[in-house]
C-alpha cells in the first residue's frame, strides 16, 4: 500500500527523482538532500508503513540487513571512521517525516556530528519497573 500524499512513498516508487544507490522490489537506498554527514543516506520501503511497529516482521528483518549490506558498502567506498544506523519512532524519537526510513550517516573523526546524549542510571527501583512490565 502507498500513500498518495507521502513524500517518502513518491521518491521510494521512483515519483520523484533521487540519487539512488541501491533498489530492489521491497526498498530504495538514496542519498539524503539534507545530509549528517559525507554519504548520508536513507533507506525507504516502497510500501507506506509510517513507524517499524507498522512493518510486518519479515520486511522489518529484510531492511536491517540491508542496512548491514549497504552500510558495508558504504564503509569500504567512503573510507570513513564509523557508521550510525539510526531509526527513529514518533515525534518523541525525531521522527518528522512519518513513512518508515533508516539513516545511515558515515562519521569520520572529528566531524561535529550531534548524535550522543549524557547517560543516566539505572535505578534498582527502576528496573524492577521496567522488568516486571516487560516479563513474560
Amino acid at each position: 500500500m502507498k500513500d498518495v500524499n507521502c513524500i517518502f512513498c513518491k521518491i521510494a516508487n521512483g515519483e520523484i527523482p533521487s540519487a539512488t544507490l541501491y533498489e530492489d522490489e521491497d526498498f530504495r537506498v538514496i542519498l539524503d538532500l539534507g545530509p549528517a554527514s559525507k554519504g548520508h543516506a536513507l533507506i525507504l520501503p516502497k510500501e507506506h508503513f509510517a513507524n517499524v511497529f507498522e512493518m510486518p516482521e519479515e520486511l522489518a528483518a529484510k531492511a536491517f540487513v540491508l542496512a548491514k549490506r549497504m552500510a558495508a558498502k558504504m564503509k569500504d567506498a567512503l573510507d570513513c571512521d564509523g557508521m550510525n544506523i539510526l531509526q527513529n519512532n514518533g515525534t518523541a524519537a525525531g521522527q518528522t517525516v512519518f513513512h518508515f526510513h533508516m539513516h545511515l550517516i558515515p562519521r569520520y573523526d572529528n566531524d561535529q556530528v550531534g548524535l550522543t546524549w549524557i547517560p543516566g542510571s539505572l535505578s534498582e527501583e527502576m528496573k524492577e519497573e521496567i522488568l516486571s512490565k516487560l516479563a513474560g
